[in-house]
């Protein structure tokens, strides 16, 4: 019997994966077929169907690439002694994607083959939900510590922190001049004043008194 090399299965497996990227993201997932992506990958339909046994579970290896890595950063993030700068990090490893040329339109291609498939539906739901749960965890972890305004509640305000980095890729994939990777730092910032509020407001969990505004505005 021939002895398969894991590893140079699974490189030949990201080639194929990598030679339909493009043209998913370009043409979706409809429009592309396995003789394009054969073509793509420089392989005969034969050694590509050892590999994949149709073009959609080439499509679902490719929104699962990243998974492995991602979950043990989520991980990682929840494990850290500053539940503040932890989330910020989970902020910026769910938005950086967006950056990327072709992981905008390929959000979008998944979105909408999700309404047809539920397998890909309920894939993509659990990892909407791990995420979630990791980002409430960590306004949890930094509401107890005084890092955020206490009156939030976690799990809506993990929801509003999630609906802001999925507009990082719908915008990148509908408005050409949308520069996800400029806009980063205002998402941050967004994030900042939405979360942590007025250092008073952090301090005693409630809104700084009346008098106290009125004096501001004066001076």
């Amino acid at each position: 019997m021939r002895t398969i090399d894991p590893a140079k299965h699974a490189a030949r497996r990201q080639h194929i994966v990598n030679a339909a990227c493009e043209l998913f993201a370009t043409q979706g997932f409809e429009r592309t077929t396995t003789a394009q992506i054969c073509k793509a990958a420089g392989m005969s339909s034969g050694n590509v169907f050892h590999y994949f046994p149709n073009k959609r579970a080439i499509f679902i290896a490719l929104l699962q690439d990243d998974k492995g890595e991602k979950t043990e950063r989520l991980a990682a993030a929840t494990a850290g002694a500053d539940p503040w700068a932890a989330l910020l990090d989970v902020v910026r490893l769910l938005a950086a994607p967006a950056a990327e040329p072709l992981a905008p339109p390929l959000v979008m291609e998944a979105m909408l083959q999700a309404h047809r498939d539920p397998e890909l539906a309920e894939r993509l739901s659990q990892d909407n939900t791990d995420e979630h749960t990791v980002i409430t965890e960590l306004l949890t972890k930094a509401a107890a510590a005084g890092q955020i305004d206490p009156g939030l509640d976690p799990g809506h305000a993990a929801s509003w922190v999630m609906a802001l980095i999925a507009s990082m890729y719908t915008s990148a994939a509908t408005e050409p001049s949308f520069d996800p990777a400029g806009q980063l730092p205002t998402l941050l910032l967004i994030l900042e004043r939405f979360l942590r509020g007025a250092p008073q407001e952090r301090r005693t969990g409630g809104a700084p008194p009346r008098e106290a505004n009125a004096s501001a505005v004066a001076r």
